[in-house]
């Protein structure tokens, strides 16, 4: 009797503590949104009531978001970041899905020590990379270029040492395997690693994407003319065209995180499982 007693008693602290537990995440994440619910209330605003301490407008203005369109080419700026986002991740996953390959899965004479080196460049200030690649862009005349914005962002090391993570959890039995039937090394790596990696990929490119999509200061060094502008450059000059409309300017903001938002709610379940797997085995 005392067994189940205790067994009750212990069962019920466990329950309250989950309670606790579900109800702490919840606050803490209903305060997280606040910041993107003010920013959509005020995009909803006259402009003379931004400032005011109350966050429901007396009338709300959805006309603030069609404005944006006539007072800033919105479309210019966004499809040039979809553009720029767009190439980025798709030369980046594949660069880091056959150097991952590599450092995980073929045998050959440093590999680890190349490895490691290749890693220490995320050790590097980014300043430093900055200047480097502009100097080199330079060179090859491609400043105020989409080319010259994409090529130095096609390789990634964080990527690689991701990517690499993760294919270190497939069993190597899978390769020897392959191997006895014929296939080769390049098509083990299309059609066993590849798919079998399909999480840590589309991790990948979701963090690639949304890093790339709200990329400022690389555009902002590189870009000459507006009409080249990505997104957040065109946001930054908002003010500047059209006085200090903060209104205009949250109703921008607003439109340019929906499609990251909407990425993140339909994959973050591919996301959560590529970083989990990717951190099981070093």
């Amino acid at each position: 009797m005392n067994d189940r007693t205790m067994s009750a008693e212990s069962s019920s602290h466990s329950r309250t503590g989950g309670m606790r537990y579900h109800v702490l995440l919840t606050v803490l994440g209903l305060i997280m949104t606040l910041p993107f619910v003010w920013m959509v209330l005020t995009g909803l605003k006259p402009l003379s009531e931004v400032a005011s301490e109350y966050w429901l407008p007396t009338e709300f203005q959805w006309g603030n978001f069609k404005e944006v369109f006539s007072v800033i080419p919105f479309f210019q700026y966004y499809w040039n970041s979809l553009l720029v986002a767009s190439w980025v991740t798709f030369l980046q996953v594949v660069t880091s899905a056959m150097a991952a390959y590599a450092f995980s899965r073929l045998q050959w004479p440093g590999r680890d020590k190349v490895f490691l080196l290749y890693l220490s460049t995320l050790m590097l200030p980014g300043l430093v990379v900055v200047i480097t690649n502009y100097q080199i862009m330079i060179h090859l005349g491609l400043v105020d270029t989409f080319i010259g914005l994409i090529l130095p962002s096609a390789f990634s090391a964080f990527g690689t040492f991701l990517l690499r993570q993760f294919m270190l959890t497939i069993p190597t039995s899978l390769d020897e395997a392959a191997e006895i039937d014929g296939a080769s090394k390049w098509r083990i790596f299309l059609d066993v690693i590849l798919p079998l990696s399909r999480p840590g990929i589309i991790a990948l490119t979701i963090f690639t994407f949304v890093g790339n999509y709200q990329s400022f200061f690389w555009p902002l060094v590189m870009m000459r003319h507006a009409e080249k502008y990505t997104l957040p450059i065109g946001l930054l000059f908002f003010d500047s065209e059209v006085g200090q409309s903060t209104h205009l300017l949250m109703a921008a903001v607003t439109m340019s995180v929906l499609p990251m938002i909407i990425l993140f709610v339909f994959l973050q379940k591919f996301l959560v499982s590529g970083i989990q797997l990717g951190g099981v085995k070093g």
